[in-house]
């Protein structure tokens, strides 16, 4: 990366006591690059093998296998998984988290870039493609590494990690809405 001498860095202009700082400056980002690596690379593809017949007899050869180059290259980690931590955190969609990333140069200091941009660092797309790929096991592990910094710099209490407690206000619950083939069903069963 280029030096800038025209901008000021982002740790300069931000409060590096904001709790967004705090963490960003306490993850163990190298470990959390490592742990998602394989999850994150591009994956090997079978292919499918073809029999031809040739001069010589048959021949058979695998077609589309291997690791694909194609398409746009992949994001940081580091950014990716700090858009989805933002937008867990604070409640938003990708469109809003994106939104605001390029508003708030502490969300860009989270997210390891230098200097403030003023251009989204992704399209929204790309941060629901990211949460698909990682899958439920590596939000865990985000969610278990977050919890980790948090008991380390005593934000929380390590006691209060033992319960769980449920609200069960906002569980799916078994209500069914009348139709009219559910009540000409329910009808033709009574007669």
């Amino acid at each position: 990366m280029t030096v800038d001498f025209f901008h000021n860095h982002l740790d300069q202009v931000i409060a590096l006591r904001h709790p967004l700082a705090v963490l960003a400056n306490s993850m163990p980002w190298q470990e959390i690059k490592a742990s998602l690596a394989q999850r994150w690379a591009r994956q090997v593809k079978a292919g499918k093998k073809i029999e031809d017949q040739d001069l010589f007899g048959p021949v058979s050869a695998v077609a589309c296998g291997g690791v694909s180059n194609a398409g746009q290259p992949r994001l940081p980690t580091r950014l990716m998984v700090a858009l989805l931590y933002l937008k867990h955190a604070f409640n938003g969609s990708y469109e809003d988290v994106i939104q605001r990333w390029v508003e708030t140069p502490t969300w860009q200091y989270f997210s390891d870039n230098e200097y403030f941009e003023h251009q989204s660092p992704c399209d929204p797309t790309h941060l629901g493609r990211f949460r698909k790929v990682l899958g439920e096991e590596g939000v865990d592990e985000l969610l278990a590494r977050t919890m980790e910094v948090a008991v380390t710099l005593k934000l929380i209490a390590k006691k209060e990690l033992t319960r769980v407690i449920v609200d069960s206000t906002v569980q799916a619950k078994a209500v069914a809405h009348p139709t009219d083939s559910k009540a000409l069903h329910n009808a033709e069963v009574l007669a």
